[in-house]
């Protein structure tokens, strides 16, 4: 038996055919979106704006499934007819408006070209005033809805999107019968679901982005979201009722996909997940295991019994029942910007793709602290452990003497600082980290970022066995559903597997010099993030923005 994995990252769609057996994998196909900038619709007049053309989902859906199976028939053996199974994960929170009939209004003709009408990606960050309210609200009126997230609603999230697309892009909000997030929406597609209530939602998205637990009764109530705007109330009954953990189905393959991708109709297509979730089963999370996947964001996640109480942690971005493994509440974290940080430093500042490795070559020869800088990986505002996307990047020490290596370094180091941060937030609310897993083509390729932060954090950092964790753990989801293994945990076991020989522990001597320097890191990310009252400077950088918006405008 074999499944089909299928992983719709910020920039591109990848689809890899898995033998369920013992994880081996025959096929990978992986598509570029073919819109906007490298994938995502921009707006030069609003650098928080990033939207994506639903258009190139389903051109990657079936380009890169095709390419994984023509790969994968090169194996002997290998018959597509005994693929059993499909599994989807997408970057979240990315909800997309759609039409009574489960369209996403950006296909029709009039609205293609309007941006609101698009999937609303997970870094567009136009709604910070709305997810202010939301917290705000929640706070005086309906704690319980925050304090599984932190306490703090983020702009990258389901409510604040749809609310700032009411106020701002009222005849889209009108238009749209409901919204879907991306990972519930392509299974929807693949299972031929033409009704939006019909869709089978994931309580991934739902819990983490959505506000949704069953304790309350689903999504919050109608006189919650009036007091916001009575549009949102009317909408909540266009949206769902329940959402189901990864032992439901989304639905099954239907004839049109089934056809078009060369796949048995009526296999199972396992319910969607984010990206980041998925990713941590294929790197074999467990109770105690970290996984971190490194990315253009990062998302950190891990997994406490169900039977155990977690207690809610402030900053971070969720604890939901299901979310990742079935049985187990998961726990997520994450930083904004990682590899984009990276990217914007090489390619928007210094404007040439080819000097990523020769900084990281340059970067390697200095010490920690060589170069008397510091920086806070901020460049798109904080995810985990603020939860404040108008916090911006911030680099001090810079002299007429400081090199491009020097800055890469910083950035590098920055990103590290901000784990340690995720990493203490986790521990000192008592749940276990034993390993730290870190999956992704940063976490594979880029053995000094690792060691960085093996010497920042104090942990030692492993990496997944699979370049394509996502979408593996998509099709081990699959597997599951389909009957190949009879639980996650043996599926795991004979699917996953880490990188043999590779393990980057910390070194004394680097520690000892990353301690002082994470001390004046959490002075800079105190006083910049408003925790440090005596020394509060979180106005700076909002100030700067407010000018900037108003010279821009």
């Amino acid at each position: 038996m074999y499944t089909i994995g299928i992983d719709y990252g910020t920039n591109s769609v990848r689809a890899l055919v898995v033998r369920c057996k013992d994880g081996a994998e025959l096929g990978t196909g992986v598509v570029n979106y073919p819109s906007g900038h490298q994938g995502v619709l921009l707006d030069p007049k609003d650098h928080h704006l990033a939207r994506q053309n639903p258009a190139d989902y389903l051109f990657g859906l079936e380009k890169s499934v095709k390419l994984a199976l023509a790969q994968a028939k090169k194996t002997k053996g290998f018959d597509a007819r005994r693929v059993a199974g499909l599994g989807v994960d997408s970057t979240g929170s990315s909800p997309i408006p759609v039409d009574a009939t489960n369209t996403p209004l950006a296909l029709q003709k009039k609205w293609e070209k309007n941006l609101a009408a698009h999937c609303w990606l997970w870094k567009d960050h136009t709604s910070v005033k709305e997810a202010a309210e939301i917290t705000a609200l929640a706070a005086k009126i309906r704690p319980q809805f925050i304090a599984k997230c932190g306490n703090t609603y983020s702009s990258e999230w389901f409510w604040s999107k749809i609310l700032h697309c009411k106020r701002t892009a009222p005849a889209v909000f009108k238009a749209a019968h409901s919204w879907v997030e991306l990972a519930d929406w392509v299974p929807s597609v693949l299972a031929g679901v033409k009704d939006p209530l019909a869709v089978k939602r994931g309580i991934c998205c739902a819990g983490h982005k959505a506000l949704y637990a069953d304790d309350w009764g689903g999504l919050p109530d109608k006189e919650f979201l009036a007091q916001l705007d009575p549009a949102l109330a009317d909408m909540r009954d266009r949206l769902y009722e329940k959402a189901h953990d990864a032992t439901a189905s989304a639905g099954a393959l239907c004839p049109e996909w089934a056809k078009k991708l060369g796949l048995p109709a009526g296999i199972p297509i396992a319910i969607g997940e984010m990206d980041v979730h998925y990713g941590a089963i294929g790197s074999g999370v467990t109770e105690g295991t970290l996984v971190k996947v490194i990315g253009t964001s990062t998302c950190d996640c891990g997994v406490v019994s169900a039977a155990k109480t977690v207690p809610d942690i402030p900053g971070i971005c969720g604890i939901v029942k299901g979310a990742i493994l079935p049985g187990y509440y998961g726990l997520e974290a994450g930083q904004s910007a990682v590899g984009d940080i990276f990217k914007w430093f090489v390619e928007g500042v210094l404007g040439d793709v080819k000097l990523h490795a020769t900084l990281t070559a340059e970067a390697a020869k200095l010490k920690p602290g060589q170069s008397g800088l510091l920086s806070l990986d901020w460049n798109n505002g904080n995810r985990t452990i603020l939860v404040d996307q108008r916090l911006t990047g911030l680099t001090l020490g810079t002299t007429l003497y400081t090199t491009k290596a020097e800055m890469y370094r910083a950035l590098i180091e920055a990103t590290a600082f901000g784990a340690r941060a995720i990493i203490e937030r986790f521990k000192e609310y008592g749940v276990p980290i034993e390993r730290v897993v870190c999956a992704g083509g940063i976490a594979e390729k880029n053995p000094l970022l690792m060691q960085i932060y093996a010497d920042v954090t104090g942990c030692t950092m492993l990496v997944a066995g699979s370049s394509q964790a996502c979408a593996l753990g998509s099709a081990v989801s699959a597997a599951v559903l389909a009957g190949a293994h009879p639980d996650f945990a043996t599926a795991q076991k004979k699917m996953t597997r880490l990188k043999a020989g590779v393990a980057y522990k910390p070194k004394p001597a680097n520690q000892k010099i990353y301690e002082r320097l994470y001390v004046l890191y959490r002075q800079l990310h105190d006083s910049f993030g408003g925790v440090n009252k005596s020394a509060d400077l979180s106005a700076v950088m909002k100030e700067l923005l407010d000018i900037k918006a108003a010279q821009s405008a």
